[in-house]
This record gives structure tokens, sequence and C-alpha cells, in this order.
């Protein structure tokens, strides 16, 4: 194993959360605040995001969001929901070290982990990404900007474009960052049909990205059958702790996987039954998996449209 590259040892045990120290959130200058992350293993710092639709109040900060430093260079994984939290988390990376920033790993296409992009290519990172990430924002980036504008405000939406990767990965490629190296690996539709996931093997750290939802209930843009199928090679990944893309800034991996494999079970057992029994969608949808609603955050906003995109999947199985 590699010699870990950070400034503070900490113990490889008892690093997740409540036992990692924050980084203050310090105001910097007019520009902007510093992102305040926890350091969840050596090197590696997390911030954890709101369970909240976007918006002027939380800037767009709902997902968690990282950054791994290695020798020579930092990764960031993810750039958050506004321009805002970009320079924020960049601000952040600052007050650990002055290594430059190589890569921003996006883990997918939604607006909450890419809305960032902007502040990381005015410095010249290279973003990487899945290699359906171009095409996904090519068709969707529009849509995007226009769709947020009311609900983020003028103001935080002047700053923010689409903004697409320079490096592709088609199945896995490894960045390196002195001493220290990352695996990514791209994953067949599930959440998205754009999903990267990011492992350190040095602190055997996955950062999961909407593969995994903790607290918060997953969002469907993809496909269920694919997901469901995924859980299980996700799960043999070798980590001990994973950064979910929405929950707990650090969770004992695989048991991470644990809630959602248990709400995708339950809409398909029931968009499957209504199926069988003839029901349509539009009466369906509101029996599917009722006995999850008190078991997720932000269940009302979502899950309505999991169980009709299940739905539309799997009575053409």
């Amino acid at each position: 194993m590699a010699k870990l590259p950070n400034r503070r040892r900490v113990l490889r045990t008892g690093l997740f959360l409540g036992l990692s120290p924050f980084l203050p959130a310090a105001r910097l200058d007019a520009a902007g605040t510093v992102l305040p992350m926890r350091e969840v293993a050596e090197g590696i710092y997390v911030f954890g995001g709101k369970h909240e639709l976007m918006d002027a109040s939380n800037q767009g900060e709902i997902c968690n969001v990282g950054f791994v430093v290695g020798n020579d260079a930092v990764a960031v994984v993810d750039s958050g929901g506004s321009v805002v939290e970009g320079r924020a988390l960049i601000a952040a990376v600052r007050a650990v070290t002055d290594r430059p920033i190589r890569y921003l790993v996006n883990t997918h296409m939604h607006p909450d982990h890419i809305f960032g992009n902007t502040a990381f290519a005015d410095i010249g990172t290279q973003i990487v990404g899945h290699r359906n990430l171009p095409r996904a924002l090519a068709n969707r980036g529009a849509f995007y900007l226009s769709s947020y504008r009311e609900a983020m405000g003028r103001d935080l939406m002047r700053d923010i474009r689409i903004v697409p990767p320079d490096v592709l990965v088609e199945t896995e490629r490894e960045l390196e960052l002195g001493g220290r190296s990352l695996v990514l690996k791209a994953w067949k539709p599930a959440h998205t049909d754009n999903d990267l996931t990011v492992f350190d093997g040095a602190t055997r750290t996955l950062f999961a990205g909407d593969l995994c939802f903790m607290e918060h209930l997953p969002t469907l843009d993809g496909s269920i059958r694919g997901w469901i199928e995924q859980l299980q090679p996700l799960a043999a990944i070798g980590a001990d702790q994973a950064v979910p893309g929405h929950g707990p800034v650090a969770a004992k991996w695989p048991d991470a996987l644990q809630d959602e494999r248990r709400y995708f079970e339950a809409v398909v057992r029931d968009v499957r039954k209504a199926i069988a029994g003839g029901v349509p969608m539009a009466e369906a949808v509101d029996g599917i998996a009722p006995e999850e609603r008190g078991r997720w955050r932000l269940f009302d906003e979502h899950h309505l449209r999991n169980a009709t995109a299940a739905f539309a999947e799997l009575e053409w199985e």
C-alpha cells in the first residue's frame, strides 16, 4: 500500500461519521466561502449535501461531493449544483493543499452533480466522465438550464453552463495522482445510462455516486432492472466504506446498498403484480410500495415518477 499523502495522519479505523474532523467553513473573501468538508479517510474529504430539492436557498448543495489528495495532484468527485458551490469546493481543496486540481470526475449527468463544472473548467481542470455523458449532456443540457432558472434564481444560474467531459471512461480507467491511483468504472444503465464510480484502493473507499442512495429516496432515470442487476457487482467491489451520492458522507460497504435494494424489490414486486392483474398504469402507481413512504426523505417528491418509470419498463418484459 502506498504511503498516504496527507498533511495530517489519521487512524485507518473509526473514520466514519462522528469521528472524522471537519474543515471549518471559514470566510475566504467577498468571492465566497470554503465548503465544509469531513475527512472520511486519509486524504479523502467529503461534503454532505442536503436532502432537499435544488433551489436558491441551498445553492444547489444537495449531493455529496468530495476530493482525493495525492502526492502530485488532486482529483475532485462531482462539482455540485452551482458554480458557487463549485468555487467553494475549490476553496476547500486549497484549504488542504496547493497541489494542482488535475481531475474533476462527474459521476453522472444530473444538475446537482455537474452544475459546478464551470468553476473547474475555468482553472484548467480535466473533466472526466462516462462514455455516454457527452451525449446525455447534449440531449438534456438546455432543458436543465431552463428548468432550474426559476427555482435557482437568475443570480445563481448566471455563471452555470453545461461543460462536457474532456476524458471519457469506456469501461475502466485509472487516474494517477502521485503515490495514489483511482480506478474509475463505467456502469450499464441503472440510475442513469452514464453512471461512474471512483475507487481509492489505498483507503478502500468507494465514491459510489448515485448508484447508492441512503436516507434520500433513490431516483430512477435509467433502468430499474439494470440497477438491480448491478447491485451484486457493485457490492463485490472490495471497499470498506463508500461515499453515497446522497446520504451520510461515509457508510460501511456493501451494507450501504441494503435500503435501496429493499425499495427496488418492493417497487418491482408491486409493479409486476399490477401488470399481471391488468391494472392500468394510472391506477397502479399509487399502490406501488406504500410501506416505503416512512423510510425515506423526499419520498413524495420522487416516488411517483419512479413507479411510473418502472411500470413503463417492466410492462415490456
